[in-house]
This record gives C-alpha cells, structure tokens and sequence, in this order.
C-alpha cells in the first residue's frame, strides 16, 4: 500500500499498527477507541494450587500482549484526530507514561473502570484482580452526548467468559461497555480507529452504531478472527444467530438518538 493512500474504511487491516497509522491523513479521525498491549510486572505474583495455577495459565495467555506499547503512537494519535478523543485501555503498570502525557499536552481526562464481579479469587497477600482501566483523554470543548447511562465512569458485570471462548481472546472487553463509550463521545458515520484491534470489539461496536471505523491488527489468528466475527462468525466455524446484538437491551434504557433506533436518549 502506498505511504499517501488512507487506509480502507469499515477494514480491519493486518499488519503493524506503527506504520499503517501513517497512511491515515492529519485530522481525518473522531475517536480513538483502543485496548494497547499492557506492561507486566516481571515480579509478578505466581500462584500455588488449584486457583493459582488458573492464575498462571491465564498471565501465560497474556504473554504475547504483555510487553507494552511504544507510547509515541499516542502522538500519531494527535496528528490523526480531529479533536482530541481518545479511550485507552492499560494497566497500572503504564498509568505514569499515559499522565506524563496528558498533562504534558494539556489535555483533559478522567479513568473509567471495569468491575469484575468474578475475579479468580487469589487473595495470598495480593489485591484481587477485579478492575480493569481506562483512560478516555480528551480536549478542552469536545462536546459529549447526554444519558445518563453514558456517563457513568464505572461499569460492572462478570468476566466474559462467553465471548472469550467464541472469540479466543484473553482480554476482549464486553460489548456492551464499548457502545456506551462510543454512544457518549460520538455521532453516527464518525469514523474511529482502533490501532490494537484484537478479536474486532471496536470495530463491530462501530458497526452496529452506524459508525465508521478502521481497525490494525498485527497478529494473523486475531485478524482472522475478527473479520469473521464482523460477518458473525464465531472461532468454531458457527454462524452466532445474534452476531454481536446479544447486548441490544442498552438501547431500551438509553435510547439512541446518538445510535440507531428510535428512541430518545435520556438528559
């Protein structure tokens, strides 16, 4: 693909995300929605018996994702916004690089938390694993949509295991989650951008909200995937009869003046 030619819209595209954001012009994007590959702590806690050993095979499936990310794509991440509007998802491992660089370009924030009511319960002298991070970054006069739903910080429910197991992905993120974000910051045919796409959750939220998106995915098994979860096919081969609606029930609290349907959103 030549270096001036804007990478494919409503694609998700294999390869590396630190080049392919290159062929993407300044100012072309709404949203930045984006899960980077988190930075563990070598010294991290190794469990013992029956739960601890789930522990470890679950850090083994995060092995190929646990060596952070370069955090000079969030500067591409400036030049391709229109404004600023950025969700990144990380671990507290990587909390002082992403406030270095919110206060250093004076951006405003806030930290939006997953609640995972069924955490492996390792309690030997650690905190449990129930919360999950991220940082929406934004600029001064980016205007929000309204409803209530959508602006609350905190969102709870189980691991997904259901999703993990269709999809094959050890950090996949609830759908349901994903729309809320995109109902809160984005209008219908914004475009958004997913650099670290993975099993495709962005990008199918997109989707089903009448969004635009362009997705990069590095490792081949996930970009397979996740372009046969877009045409609702799961890692089995079987054709899912809710594609990814499984979660429609938001849209009849919130409404989605902001989305697809015809209700009105609450103030």
């Amino acid at each position: 693909m030549e270096d001036n030619k804007m990478l494919e819209i409503n694609k998700i595209h294999l390869g590396d995300s630190y080049e392919l954001i290159k062929q993407i012009p300044d100012k072309s994007v709404d949203c930045i929605y984006t899960d980077v590959p988190y930075l563990f702590n070598n010294c991290s806690h190794k469990g013992a018996g029956v739960i601890g050993e789930k522990a470890n095979v679950g850090m083994e499936e995060l092995r190929f994702i646990s060596e952070g990310f370069n955090k000079e794509i969030l500067y591409q991440f400036i030049r391709v916004c229109k404004k600023i509007n950025m969700f990144v998802w990380c671990n507290k491992f990587q909390f002082k690089d992403i406030i270095n660089f919110i206060f250093d370009n004076g951006f405003k924030f806030e930290l939006l938390t997953w609640e995972k009511t069924n955490p492996i319960p390792m309690t030997s002298n650690i905190w449990l694993s129930d919360l999950e991070y991220c940082f929406w970054i934004g600029e001064y006069g980016l205007t929000l949509n309204d409803g209530y739903l959508l602006k609350q910080k905190s969102f709870t429910s189980s691991i997904n295991q259901y999703d993990k197991s269709i999809y094959d992905h050890p950090s996949i993120k609830p759908l349901e989650l994903v729309k809320r974000h995109l109902l809160h910051t984005t209008q219908p045919n914004d475009l958004i951008l997913d650099c670290f796409s993975g099993s495709g959750t962005t990008c199918v939220a997109a989707k089903e909200l009448n969004r635009r998106f362009i997705g990069i995915e590095i490792d081949e098994n996930y970009h397979r995937i996740s372009i046969e979860r877009l045409n609702g096919i799961t890692t089995s081969g079987q054709t899912s009869i809710f594609t990814d609606f499984e979660q429609q029930d938001i849209f009849d609290f919130i409404g989605d003046e902001h989305g697809t349907s015809d209700n009105k959103g609450l103030i």
